[in-house]
């Protein structure tokens, strides 16, 4: 694999003079900080629903050794975690939540890392640049402590959903840092086994490599066409990930149609057809986004409905549909804000598609899209007051 040395990567990786000032090293304690305030009143939570079958009475978990059937479990990484905990503290619930919390905070960390490099782009870099920290810092902090974030933080069993973040943006941290660094390989092994480790964290992570891909189109290269043949090594590498969803039954689980009584996810759930599901993603989508803008009420555990009227259908297409086709139009006309689009509904789509799920709605599903929404309304604000300003 060759490191590409194009001008527009070089203003991705290297820092303003005003980045390598002493005082941005001190942002992440801004955000290290904020984590622990919001969610330090949560390490007595006990422990909930699903938990109660994954953790207190599954004994793959009370053993660390030998390790096998834990590694060959579906979210063999989240059980690994739970194993480990449970080593610890046995069924003290303050470990379990310092760990989901730890995880959190990290993932925020890294947010703000892939931030921070991304509003140096050549296509931010006059509008954001000067202040590109700042911007990642105020993007990292909101999304650290946004209430939305509540369920995959304090529900111990869905810290699955922030290790999958967490992967996710490494991932995508990795390869932003190995596309310019001089010994790149070393960056893209190390994206390849984020990626993998994610995969065995939870099945959302299947869009990362096509996402990544994305990101490299438009901010690092000039054409896919470049970013293959520069990279291929990389992704042959993170494609392969998708194999671990293969051995892992993933895959077979969702693409079985025979009904089986245990079933929640997957074509083989009766419980609602691909075609109700998906009319039916629409109404979930607005009311995510409804509560990425204004977080209340929240809900650990909706009982969402099937759309089955014209007008539940309709109605949220309204919003929906012009924000899709707007995400594929702008990925023409700015690449970067089409980025944004298709990071929300990329990763999304493996729970807002067409495949049943037996909970048609659930809040952390929002954890990785909200950055998009946050980065939208932060980058939007700033450069609608420097226009003003201007004037």
């Amino acid at each position: 694999m060759r490191v590409m040395s194009s001008k527009k990567h070089e203003k991705v990786n290297q820092p303003t003079a005003r980045m390598q000032c002493s005082w941005h090293r001190w942002l992440p304690l801004f955000v290290i900080a904020a984590g622990i305030a919001a969610y330090c009143n949560s390490f007595h939570g006990v422990f909930l629903f699903d938990e109660e079958r994954r953790i207190l009475n599954n004994e793959l978990l009370h053993r660390l050794w030998p390790p096998w059937d834990l590694l060959t479990g579906r979210r063999a990484v989240v059980d690994i975690s739970l194993a480990i905990n449970y080593a610890i503290g046995k069924l003290d619930v303050t470990g379990y939540h310092a760990f989901n919390l730890a995880v959190h905070i990290l993932a925020a960390l890294t947010l703000l890392g892939v931030l921070r490099r991304t509003l140096l782009c050549e296509d931010l870099r006059d509008q954001c640049g000067r202040v590109a920290p700042w911007l990642a810092l105020v993007v990292a902090l909101i999304w650290v402590v946004h209430p939305l974030q509540t369920q995959s933080v304090t529900y111990i069993i869905q810290r699955g959903e922030a290790l999958m973040g967490l992967f996710y943006l490494l991932t995508l941290y990795a390869v932003i840092r190995g596309a310019g660094a001089p010994h790149g390989q070393l960056w893209f092994a190390a994206a390849i086994v984020f990626c993998a480790l994610g995969m065995g964290s939870k099945a959302v992570m299947v869009t990362a490599p096509v996402v990544v891909l994305l990101y490299d189109r438009v901010f690092i290269s000039k054409s896919f066409s470049e970013t293959l043949r520069q990279r291929w090594g990389l992704y042959l590498g993170l494609a392969a990930t998708w194999g671990i969803l293969f051995t892992s039954g993933i895959v077979q689980g969702v693409l079985d149609t025979s009904p089986r009584p245990t079933t929640h996810v997957g074509f083989a759930y009766k419980g609602v057809t691909p075609l109700e599901y998906l009319q039916s993603q629409g109404g979930v989508i607005v009311h995510y986004l409804r509560l990425s803008l204004w977080p209340h009420p929240l809900c650990l555990d909706y009982d969402w409905p099937v759309a089955n009227s014209p007008g539940a259908i309709v109605r949220p297409l309204i919003l929906v549909a012009p924000l899709l086709a707007g995400t594929v139009w702008t990925f023409r006309k700015k690449p970067w804000l089409g980025f944004v689009g298709a990071w929300f509904f990329l990763i999304l789509a493996p729970t807002s598609s067409i495949i049943p799920i037996k909970d048609l709605a659930f809040e952390h599903r929002m954890y990785l899209p909200l950055a998009s929404v946050i980065v939208l309304v932060v980058v939007g604000c700033h450069t609608l007051l420097g226009r003003i300003l201007s004037r």
